[in-house]
Formats: C-alpha cells, sequence, structure tokens
C-alpha cells in the first residue's frame, strides 16, 4: 500500500520545530503496520533531520556550527536575492538534507529512544515550509493471519 500526504509547519526564523508527532499521526492515519515512511521537504533553504529530542542544547550547537560553516553575508557567496541569509540557507541544505527515511513497525515509527524529526529552518525570516509524507508498507488488514 501507498499513501501520502502534506505537512504544513509555519517557522519564525532560524531555529529546530519538531515533526515527529505530526509524522506519526500521518503513519497512525495511514494505518500501515511495517514499512517506511519517506519525508522530503519542499526547500531549499530549510532541512529535514533526525537529531537529539531531550537536550536543546544540542540544537543550539548545531545551529553554531552551521553558523561557522556557512555565515550570513559571507563575501564567498554572490547570490544574496533574498538577503545575506539566503545563500547561507541554501549551503546548509546541501549538508544537512532535505529528505529522511524513517521505518515503520508495529503501526509506530522506530526511532530510537533519543531520536527526534525536525525541520531546521536555515533563514532568519518566518517561512511557510511544507513536507511531503510518502508511506509504503502493508497495514494490518494487508497481514496474512498467523
Amino acid at each position: 500500500m501507498w499513501w501520502q500526504t502534506n505537512i504544513l509547519t509555519p517557522t519564525r526564523g532560524r531555529g529546530f520545530y519538531p515533526l515527529t508527532d505530526a509524522v506519526a499521526a500521518a503513519v497512525a492515519e495511514a494505518g500501515i503496520a511495517a514499512g517506511l515512511c519517506h519525508l522530503f521537504l519542499r526547500h531549499t533553504s530549510a532541512s529535514l533531520c533526525i537529531t537529539e529530542n531531550a537536550d536543546p542544547q544540542v540544537h543550539a550547537d548545531l545551529e553554531r556550527f552551521a553558523q561557522r560553516l556557512a555565515p550570513d553575508g559571507d563575501p564567498l557567496f554572490g547570490h544574496d536575492d533574498e538577503g545575506p541569509d539566503d545563500m547561507p540557507g541554501h549551503v546548509r541544505n546541501l549538508f544537512a538534507g532535505y529528505q529522511v527515511t524513517v521505518p515503520v513497525g508495529g503501526a509506530r515509527l522506530l526511532l530510537g529512544t533519543w531520536q527526534g524529526i525536525y525541520l531546521w529552518e536555515h533563514r532568519n525570516g518566518t517561512h511557510r515550509r511544507e513536507v511531503v509524507v510518502t508511506l509504503q508498507g502493508q497495514t494490518r488488514a494487508d497481514r496474512a493471519p498467523d
């Protein structure tokens, strides 16, 4: 079975926005008992990631690292059509990624204890980000009786 939906996430500037609960709800709605959940971000200046979900210092540290990797206003970048954070956002997207896949088992996401799914906004302004959720797998009804 294949199933697809979108998650719209408004952002208020740089930072990590939790998606785990929304993705888990999509898995539950689709009725997938075992399979794969693929997430695809339809933007080039934000990222999707699976990272620490307990200590917010991890997100602060990652943000500081990204600032070092691709600082706003770096004279190296010529593309600044939407401001000094425009090209750094694109660079960060390439390094952090725009898609993740999570296994599904027992009708739930098989994330580790300290893992969470996040949209990582790389721009300073407000945006409306769209994540395509595609699920593929067996439903309980598809499974052969024991």
